[in-house]
């Protein structure tokens, strides 16, 4: 049964962009998120539907789209360099067939991101895009907050979710680092959203889905998770009324949730504070130190998966109680080798070297700093749809930080669905900037713009004109 709806689905999604050509962005945003090819057994896994709804999304774009105003950002032209920098080391990789399966999928992230700009050129668009993303991720996090809630869970890359495959975004630290960096997200939607007004029901799905994002850490036992929990909250209380009864929620809600976690959560958690007697965490300390050094003799880094050359050896300590007060110390040398990177920052320093290095985080860093500006910009204006940009702003802000913090502690340099959000937040800087700017120039930029055209959502039921534009 599930074979045949993903496949009925995917079908329908094609065959109302027909109709309606962005769609056809919508359709490649979820699948490139949900991977239903991997959900489905049959039919879907033997045709490439993303490939599908990708040529069908950039033909729409070329044929149908007006192109009045179109312009590059600097952001969209760090992505277009990272694009060709990440090209030239995948031809002269230390190791050329597993370069060339990583680049496969992801100059198709880079793309994309560079493209979305070109076409979510609407308030409309942005909204319809979010709303894409967030729901194709609640597809993946409502079962395992299901599962977590019935089960606690069961340890990290034991949970079950739609696939059986602990890689891309169905691995356990990216999920939990995508669904906190989505709250967010998931608030604004609720607050602001138009095609799903706000309403009890609107409101009582985004807090049980909110719920799951935060089940998410406890059901994969993920360290990162709870970091990125944490970092979310002290980001969330420069937009709370009062940040003293939120904080004493917070802690109030944590003290009563703790006893009702899984032993096996709590005994994972305790080994952030002493990663030496973790062997997963003393792999990473291990690895980062290889990186460091290897790029040392190699500035412009050795190409995707150059990590399968490392080798490399570490103490692990433990303590064990002896009796009479005394403690044992057992110390073990553990010797491994091909080990990955576990952290964006040093994946891209290894992978790409000082140059990819220093481009993909003044492309993070610029976005959340033009944001801020975003924010400040629209902070004095009242009007609802200003303080829809400005929380979007904000919620954009939000999850890219959760990401970057997470990205210290988990390889997801090169995660598609990040990848969408910049796109989303090079969209939405365009929009404000069109809006704000004064009537003789964006004249002279977009032109006599028909009603039909605008970016408001209209009255009538059904999908809004501006919508299939």
């Amino acid at each position: 049964m599930l074979n045949l709806f993903l496949t009925s689905f995917v079908t329908a999604f094609f065959a109302a962009g027909v109709r309606r050509p962005f769609l056809f962005v919508l359709a490649y945003a979820y699948i490139d998120i949900l991977a239903p090819q991997k959900v489905s057994w049959g039919f879907l896994q033997s045709i490439p539907i993303s490939l599908i709804a990708f040529i069908g999304a950039v033909t729409a774009w070329a044929v149908a789209d007006d192109k009045t105003g179109m312009r590059f950002s600097p952001r969209q032209l760090l992505l277009l360099l990272l694009l060709i920098y990440c090209g030239l080391t995948t031809r002269s990789a230390d190791f050329p067939e597993e370069a060339l399966d990583k680049w496969s999928w992801v100059w198709k992230a880079l793309v994309f991101a560079l493209f979305l700009p070109l076409t979510v050129r609407t308030r409309l668009r942005i909204e319809a895009l979010a709303l894409t993303m967030v729901l194709s991720l609640a597809c993946i996090v409502i079962g395992g907050g299901i599962k977590t809630v019935a089960s606690g869970g069961g340890g990290y890359g034991t949970l079950r979710l739609l696939v059986n495959d602990n890689t891309g975004i169905y691995e356990g630290s990216t999920l939990s680092m995508v669904a906190v960096a989505t709250i967010p997200l998931i608030v604004w939607l609720a607050r602001f959203g138009t095609i799903f007004r706000p309403g009890k029901l609107v409101t009582l799905f985004a807090l049980a889905l909110g719920f799951a994002c935060c089940l998410i850490p406890i059901g994969t036992q993920t360290r990162t998770g709870l970091i990125c929990l944490f970092i979310l909250i002290a980001l969330s209380l420069r937009s709370v009324k009062r940040p003293l009864l939120y904080i004493g929620v917070i802690a109030g809600l944590a003290s009563v949730a703790v006893p009702f976690l899984p032993q096996s959560y709590l005994d994972r958690m305790n080994t952030i504070e002493n990663h030496k007697s973790d062997q997963s965490a003393s792999t990473r300390m291990a690895v980062w130190m290889w990186t460091i050094d290897f790029a040392k003799t190699h500035p412009f880094g050795g190409g995707f998966d150059a990590f399968r050359q490392n080798r490399v050896s570490y103490d692990t300590v433990k303590a064990e109680n002896a009796g009479d007060n005394n403690t044992a110390i057992e110390t073990q040398r553990i010797e491994e080798k091909a080990r990955a990177y576990h952290s964006g920052y040093f994946e891209m320093l290894g992978e790409q070297g000082y140059p990819g290095l220093a481009m993909w985080l003044l492309l993070h860093i610029s976005g959340i700093v033009q944001l801020e500006l975003i924010q400040r910009r629209l902070r004095r204006m009242t009007d609802a749809i200003s303080r829809s940009d400005r929380s979007l702003a904000l919620a954009l802000q939000s999850g890219h930080c959760v990401y970057m913090f997470g990205a210290l502690f988990v390889g997801i340099a090169f995660q598609p669905f990040i990848f969408m959000l910049i796109g989303l937040q090079i969209a939405l800087a365009m929009q404000v900037s069109r809006r704000l700017a004064p009537p003789s120039q964006w004249q002279q930029v977009a032109g006599k713009a028909s009603a039909a055209r605008s970016d408001e959502p209209a009255e009538a039921p059904g999908l809004p004109k501006g919508f299939a534009r």
